[in-house]
């Protein structure tokens, strides 16, 4: 780790053995450092774009720009690139089969129900729902997407791709559940968004 390695490190050795799930932390720990690099690189990137163009940075606007790309960034660094740093770092596996692929809703969700692991249960279901609330958010939020359908189908596109890369990285589990929580969560988000822009409205009225 980059930014995050020693204080990853004195976890690690004080509770490493007292922690029943520290491998997800660990992998948070990872996700988090590699999302740090990369908004770093959004930033840098960003700012030349912007003097490219001549375009007048709003701070407030480009501080909740650099808030969703980093989200971004730790999305993908917690369900797909979880392995390395780099593109190059990653192993390719093309010829997995597709029966491997979980098409059929809610089949691997409900075997958690009665599983060992409450975690993995909770994370499984309501992980998969609050981390793209900011999804449904963001996009209208910053102008990236306009309209309910909009925000929605570009949340459950996003949600597909991650489960396209996590099979082709086999890098976790593809399943349709994730896909279905993952819209779920667009729509909570959307709709935290609606309510904030209607009470926003009325108050400036």
């Amino acid at each position: 780790m980059i930014f995050l390695g020693p204080l990853y490190n004195y976890i690690a050795n004080t509770y490493a053995m007292r922690i029943n799930h520290f491998p997800l932390i660990r992998l948070s720990f990872y996700a988090i450092d590699k999302a740090i690099l990369y908004t770093i690189f959004f930033i840098i990137l960003r700012f030349i774009w912007l003097k490219a163009k001549h375009r007048k940075a709003k701070t407030a606007k480009e501080f909740w720009i650099v808030v969703f790309a980093f989200y971004v960034l730790l999305l993908f660094a917690l369900t797909v690139f979880r392995d390395g740093y780099f593109i190059w770092q990653f192993k390719f596996y093309w010829h997995r089969p597709l029966s491997q692929i979980n098409i059929k809703p809610m089949v691997e969700t409900l075997k958690l129900v009665g599983g060992k692991s409450l975690v993995d249960f909770i994370y499984n279901l309501y992980g998969n729902i609050f981390w793209f609330i900011p999804m449904g958010f963001f996009l209208p939020a910053l102008n990236i997407k306009k309209g309910f359908f909009k925000v929605i189908l570009t949340g459950m596109l996003i949600s597909v791709s991650i489960e396209a890369m996590q099979f082709v990285l086999n890098t976790g589990v593809t399943d349709i559940d994730d896909v279905i929580f993952n819209t779920v969560g667009t729509v909570v988000g959307y709709l935290l968004y609606w309510i904030c822009f209607k009470v926003k409205k009325r108050i400036n009225i």
